[in-house]
């Protein structure tokens, strides 16, 4: 095993910096995740076979919702879902979503894959550039990660739009 390597001067430089300053020790934190139950809902079909399936069960969450809700379904291999986390709350028209908000309840419920949607308070379901983008960007950070994004749906209470249909996925 290697040690760490540096240079006699960058040496000097720091053993002078540790005898005329002396820090107090730091602390750390030692610390354990763990997902939380907030409630639950029955889902009758038990499994998500397609886009529709997504709908019905998301629809309660996202419709009444007067900005936009960033909702993330997590499902195991059978794509039952296991956990729904509402990610992210944004503004009437728009929402700052992140991958790491994303996965983070994906990785702590074991997930095999995802499926995200938010709504669209506005009842126009079009997806929008940065609708797109964000789907682009999780597809990538779940490849990395090694959790599959099925599908990004856009809620309204009549109709969706599935961009793994639309061919971003």
């Amino acid at each position: 095993m290697s040690k760490y390597q540096t240079n006699n001067h960058q040496q000097l430089e720091l053993l002078e910096r540790e005898v005329s300053t002396k820090q107090p020790a730091k602390r750390i934190n030692i610390v354990s995740l763990k997902l939380v139950r907030e409630s639950s809902v029955l889902y009758k079909e038990r499994q998500i076979k397609s886009p529709e399936d997504a709908y019905k069960l998301l629809k309660s969450f996202l419709v009444e919702a007067d900005r936009e809700l960033f909702v993330v379904v997590c499902l195991d291999t059978k794509n039952q879902p296991t956990a729904i986390n509402i990610c992210h709350v944004g503004s009437l028209n728009s929402s700052i979503v992140h991958p790491r908000e994303v996965f983070k309840s994906a990785i702590l419920s074991n997930s095999a894959s995802i499926i995200v949607a938010h709504n669209h308070p506005s009842s126009d379901p079009t997806p929008s550039r940065e609708d797109i983008e964000v789907t682009k960007r999780l597809v990538e950070a779940g490849r990395i990660v090694g959790i599959e994004l099925l599908d990004h749906l856009v809620v309204c209470e009549e109709k969706f739009v599935s961009l793994k249909e639309k061919g971003y996925i």
